[in-house]
Order: structure tokens, then C-alpha cells, then sequence
């Protein structure tokens, strides 16, 4: 009896702010590689998530939200990040909320019909439906007048029905060996993922008052013995919102300092000696340049 082939390739993960496609990426790489929190924007950058199984690997391409206005620099250099990760993909996944579909999710469709790549409809958050059969009148319409290789009702958080989603998603990806080692998680580096967790603090922390406003710089990156020193710029627009990051007395920062610096130790398996400053830079997140300087890639 011959075994099936291994299959390997990549697929972008689609869709509009928060509906959790960061939160599915980690579930099937089994490890946490793109930041999460329940407000739209958190993740910024396209990135790799390598998820291995015994059958192939998939790589997922995570992507920010795709937004529907577009008047601030950030929004256009997030949006064209978004549609590039199309380009020379094997599949993708549209994933949605269930029981919403908005304008936004047709413009995820939109962008996704045109690029001639399997399509597969991921309906998130379906542990929140009180009977599993008020999700069918959703899973129909979401499905009618579009064209989905096929649909898969799950929950990320929960992690139930990715094993049937992980077998349609490795059918669509080439037969051929893994493209990464089975260690590797991401395409990105520790320096990387160190800014991302102060900023998925801020986010949680500071999202109803700083929604857009902040950025995170690493300037100081070293290994000392069994411990990383890791230096952490906060960068905000004004000086009334780096009173906020700071707090009442230097709390609020220290908090945003102290979660970040256990998810790095969590990722990273070292002991991580962490500071964190907060400096004013007007105008940075309406500055396509500025922007680039700071990582955020077309």
C-alpha cells in the first residue's frame, strides 16, 4: 500500500479586521506567531506561519485587515500589504465572522475572485452560536452568487474543525517536499516578534484610547550569557498620548512591560531583561516614508 504524497505551499489568510485570522494562524502552527486582541489593526505586517503536519506543510500568509476607507497612509500601506500577499500563493482563506457579512468582507471576496486561486470560506467563530443549526441560514448566504472551493464553519479560539479545514487546505498545495524545516514557525526574526508583543500590550491596554497611534522600535537587541537585553521604543504622534502609555506614576507602562516581557520569554525559552521608552514623533502614521522606516512593507 502506497502512502499519500507530501504536499507543501503557501496560503493567504484573508479577510477583514478582527475576525480572527490571527488567532487561527497560531491555532495551526500550534504556536503563537501573530499577535491577537479584539481591536481592528493589530496585525500591521505580512508574515509567515509555518504550520508542519505529518501529511505537508502549510504556509500561511498572514495579512492585515483589508479596510474599506483608505484616508490615512497607514490604511492605504496596510490594504496594499494585504492584496499583495495574493501573488504567488496556492490557495486562500476568506475568513469571516459568523452571522456578519458586511462591505468589507465583500471587498475581501472581491480582491480574492480576481486573483484565479482556490478559495476557501472559513466561518469563524462559530462556538458562539447557542445550536449549531442557527449557523446554516449564515453559511447559505455567505455562499450564495460566490464561488468557494469549500466552506468550513470553525472555531479558532476553540480550536474545533481544523482538521477537516488543514486536509481541504493541503489538497490545494503542490505535491512536494516541506519548503521549511519542521522546527521553523515564522519568517521572521526574534527582533521582530519582540516589537510585536510590546505592541499587542499596547493594543489590549490601549486600544479604546490609542487605537492607531502607536509604533514599536527595537533599539537594543543583545545576548548577555542565557539572557536577552531588549530595548523597546514606544513611539506616539503627541505628547498628551505619551502621558497615557506612561500612566498614573509610570504603572500603565510598567504593565505593558512586564506581559510583553513573559510572552518573549514564553517564545523566545531565555530570560528576557526588557526596557521600554516612549518618545514623540508627530505625523508618523500619516507618512508613507516614515512608515517604510519603520518596517510596514507594501
Amino acid at each position: 500500500m502506497t502512502s499519500n504524497p507530501y504536499r507543501a505551499g503557501h496560503v493567504a489568510v484573508i479577510g477583514r479586521p478582527n475576525v480572527g485570522k490571527s488567532t487561527l494562524i497560531n491555532a495551526l502552527v500550534g504556536a503563537k506567531v501573530s499577535i491577537t486582541s479584539d481591536r481592528p489593526q493589530t496585525t500591521r505586517h505580512r508574515m509567515l506561519g509555518i504550520a508542519t503536519f505529518d501529511a505537508g506543510q502549510l504556509v500561511l500568509v498572514d495579512t492585515p485587515g483589508l479596510h474599506a476607507a483608505q484616508n490615512r497612509a497607514m490604511s492605504r500601506v496596510l490594504n496594499r500589504a494585504a492584496r499583495g500577499a495574493l501573488e504567488g500563493v496556492d490557495a486562500a482563506m476568506l475568513v469571516v465572522e459568523s452571522g456578519k457579512w458586511d462591505s468589507e468582507d465583500t471587498l475581501a471576496y472581491d480582491a480574492l475572485k480576481s486573483a484565479g486561486i482556490p478559495v476557501v470560506l472559513v466561518v469563524n467563530k462559530t462556538d458562539r452560536a447557542r445550536d449549531k443549526a442557527d449557523i446554516l441560514p449564515f453559511l447559505a448566504e455567505a455562499s450564495e452568487g460566490r464561488t468557494f472551493h469549500s466552506v468550513h464553519p470553525i472555531s479558532a479560539l476553540k480550536r474545533k474543525g481544523l482538521d477537516a479545514l488543514v486536509e481541504t487546505l493541503l489538497s490545494l498545495v503542490p505535491e512536494q517536499e516541506a519548503l521549511y524545516s519542521e522546527d521553523d514557525i515564522t519568517d521572521r526574526s526574534m527582533r521582530f516578534m519582540a516589537a510585536e508583543f510590546v505592541r499587542e500590550q499596547l493594543m489590549r491596554q490601549l486600544g479604546a484610547e490609542l487605537p492607531y497611534a502607536t509604533a514599536v522600535e527595537i533599539e537594543q537587541f543583545e545576548e548577555d550569557g542565557a539572557m536577552f537585553r531588549i530595548g523597546a521604543v514606544i513611539l506616539v504622534e503627541r505628547d498628551s498620548q505619551k502621558a497615557i502609555v506612561i500612566g498614573n506614576g509610570g504603572q500603565r507602562i510598567r504593565e505593558i512591560g512586564t506581559k510583553a516581557r513573559i510572552q518573549m520569554e514564553r517564545t523566545f525559552d531565555r530570560k528576557v531583561f526588557l526596557q521600554t521608552f516612549v518618545r514623540v514623533r508627530a505625523g508618523w502614521s500619516d507618512d508613507e516614508a516614515a512608515l517604510r522606516a519603520l518596517g510596514y512593507q507594501d
